[in-house]
């Protein structure tokens, strides 16, 4: 927890990626908050991939 994530998961359109803190893993969900705040939730049968990443983007001014 607490670690910088990417993340794939897999939606009816085709693909949907999420970038932020892993907050959550329980059971067969995990909870992903982006850097707007957003908390995606996926399910571990839709995640098709995922890793640690260093850091975060420079902020944009």
């Amino acid at each position: 927890m607490g670690k910088r994530v990417t993340t794939r998961r897999r939606v009816p359109e085709g693909f949907r990626d999420a970038v932020g803190e892993l907050e959550f893993w329980r059971d067969d969900l995990l909870g992903v908050r982006k850097r707007d705040g957003t908390l995606v939730e996926i399910r571990r049968s839709e995640l098709v991939a995922a890793k640690v990443v260093q850091g975060g983007r420079p902020g944009r001014t």
